[in-house]
């Protein structure tokens, strides 16, 4: 049975006995019962605590402003409201990506660091010097270790603002000290719990899931990361085992501690967007309907799990359901307008799912107006389902793609010194409109849904992998009428073998997938461009091999195209996928556990 969340503060402790919280039985739903809760007089950990529970029930009733409201008076007094108000803050900035926010969230979270400091434990010299060789710390007091905690916390918050705020290496060199320093300041906390000699009061529990939370979701984080990348973080003293974070995580996620909803949130996330994205598409649909069943009993009307809820149909096949719930996500709140994006964002892939690329290029189009996040790559969406609506809805849009396409290079943004690997790869598409010769692409908006890894949704619908494989063949046959001389051509014919693989190795027709995949292969010399569908073509080899039972077949073929093949588009990305699929092989996926 799912474990029920914890249940929500009574707002008397705070306000007294006049105000009372009401609780509509047959909703199983909490209602508001108060305007304005009045300023505390006094702010120990106990009363902390409470206040910051009464504050996550504000923000998971979407009342993001009360609950801001009401955490902001204590932030520079109390650790748990300056973590609380630096998180919200930190989110919007993370959404919204405008400048204001960013300086916003950046100044709240160097106050929290300064408010947790105030409260860590005096060291002396001595005990300078053995944390500096990593010996143990003890005789901390139930707050110094709260405060601990919640240090590592704004530190690697802090840390994420430094890599969006100023855009260069220097900021990403202060965020890796930043995130390193709280690494290990969650494996001092580890340690802690370990001693024998630490209090263990009726407030333990928070702590107990914090350290689940920070341990958890850094193992997870680093276990993900291809082996060349992981190599480099170990000789600087990081490790990760994903077994051993997904274990901390659930044991946060279950226990009744005010940090228990956000592991649930990070594993939510990593079920159903990061395994997929950034993974070989596996993902455990059924943990995460169990994770968010109680949830969506006590909040039913929760923006974020109403999203999370939306995800997993998505995930699961049931494009149309996914999008009335996107919807509903949309209509539940207004005061955090950046989750709108997000809604957007979902509702735009669902609908090119289904073929009905005039919606997908309307939302695509709402992207491009309201978002900050990427507009190269909104822009291009844009353009890649416009190319395919017919003449007509061309005209009624007002726009032609190639127009759009010619938009895209003069967006490319850059993130200390580099570009963002998405808006890389569409502006190196897009170059094709620049030339002398201008090329059309062939089906862009079915490349990008392959890059993005969502065959791995649509293939659970046969009905649209018949549809997908009727388009691809209508755009071989207009490659037929391209001279034989275009260079491009063979970039193009290549890209509709891999793209017409996959769709056949979903529907179960794997002998012609396997043909498709070897006819990339065999196109290496003559590609000049997409030097990135030759990997591609030999990961979904490996699949097909996983599939029929050649385990050593299919290690072959990862091993090969990530240890074969370098400095292509997307690589990073293709990388993590491969080592995905490695791990999955049993094959040096993880390593030891931070303990």
């Amino acid at each position: 049975m799912p474990h029920p969340p914890c249940e929500t503060p009574t707002l008397q402790f705070i306000v007294g006995p006049v105000i009372k919280t009401t609780r509509d039985s047959s909703k199983d739903c909490y209602n508001d019962a108060f305007d304005q809760l009045p300023p505390a007089s006094s702010m120990d950990l106990p009363t902390a605590l409470e206040e910051c529970k009464v504050a996550l029930d504000l923000f998971l009733n979407n009342r993001f402003n009360d609950a801001l409201k009401m955490l902001t008076p204590w932030a520079n007094n109390s650790i748990y409201h300056a973590l609380g108000k630096a998180t919200i803050l930190g989110m919007q900035a993370m959404m919204t990506y405008e400048s204001e926010d960013i300086a916003i969230a950046t100044t709240s979270a160097k106050e929290s660091i300064d408010t947790c400091c105030r409260f860590r434990k005096k060291l002396t010299v001595t005990e300078t010097l053995s944390s500096i060789i990593g010996r143990q710390q003890d005789g901390f007091t139930e707050e110094e270790m709260h405060a601990e905690l919640c240090y590592a916390e704004c530190l690697l918050q802090r840390a994420a603002l430094t890599f969006i705020q100023d855009e260069n290496l220097i900021s990403f060199i202060k965020g890796g000290m930043k995130i390193r320093s709280s690494y290990q300041i969650y494996k001092s906390c580890q340690n802690i719990l370990q001693q024998s000699s630490v209090p263990q009061g009726k407030h333990f529990l928070h702590f107990q899931g914090g350290v689940s939370l920070g341990i958890g979701a850094f193992n997870l984080m680093l276990s993900m990361l291809p082996s060349r990348v992981l190599r480099l973080l170990e000789f600087v003293g990081f490790s990760g085992n994903k077994e051993y974070g997904l274990q901390e995580l659930h044991k946060g996620a279950s226990a009744c501690s005010i940090r228990s909803v956000l592991c649930t949130f990070v594993l939510l996330f990593h079920y159903t967007f990061i395994s997929i994205v950034l993974g070989n598409g596996r993902c455990n649909i059924s943990e995460s309907e169990r994770l968010i069943q109680p949830y969506q009993k006590n909040y039913p009307k929760c923006a974020l799990f109403l999203m999370y809820t939306a995800r997993i149909e998505e995930v699961k096949g049931n494009i149309e359901e996914a999008l009335i719930l996107f919807q509903r996500c949309k209509d539940s709140q207004n005061e955090l307008v950046q989750l709108h994006h997000i809604c957007f964002w979902e509702m735009m892939w669902c609908s090119a799912f289904l073929l009905d690329w005039p919606v997908a290029y309307h939302l695509a189009s709402r992207l491009a107006i309201d978002s900050r996040w990427s507009k190269a790559t909104y822009i291009y969406q844009k353009a890649a389902f416009l190319s395919l609506m017919s003449a007509e809805q061309q005209r009624a849009a007002g726009e032609q793609p190639e127009e759009l396409f010619r938009q895209v290079p003069g967006l490319l943004q850059k993130i200390a010194g580099k570009s963002i690997p998405m808006e890389k790869f569409a502006v190196r598409k897009s170059r094709r409109y620049l030339s002398a010769d201008p090329t059309k692409l062939i089906l862009p908006a079915l490349e990008m849904m392959y890059l993005w890894n969502a065959f791995c949704i649509v293939g659970k619908r046969p009905d649209l992998i018949d549809r997908m494989l009727f388009v691809i063949e209508e755009a071989e046959v207009s490659l037929q009428a391209r001279s034989a001389r275009d260079v491009l051509l063979p970039d193009d014919t290549a890209l509709l073998q891999l793209l017409k693989g996959v769709c056949l190795r979903h529907a179960g027709r794997l002998l012609q997938a396997e043909l498709c995949f070897h006819a990339v292969c065999q196109s290496e010399a003559q590609i000049r461009y997409d030097h990135y569908l030759v990997p591609c073509a030999l990961f979904e080899l490996a699949s097909l091999h996983e599939i029929e039972g050649n385990i050593e077949e299919a290690r072959k073929h990862l091993l090969l195209a990530r240890n074969g093949y370098k400095n292509y588009s997307m690589e990073s990305r293709i990388h993590f996928r491969l080592h995905a699929t490695l791990a999955s092989l049993g094959n040096g996926g993880t390593n030891g556990a931070t303990s």
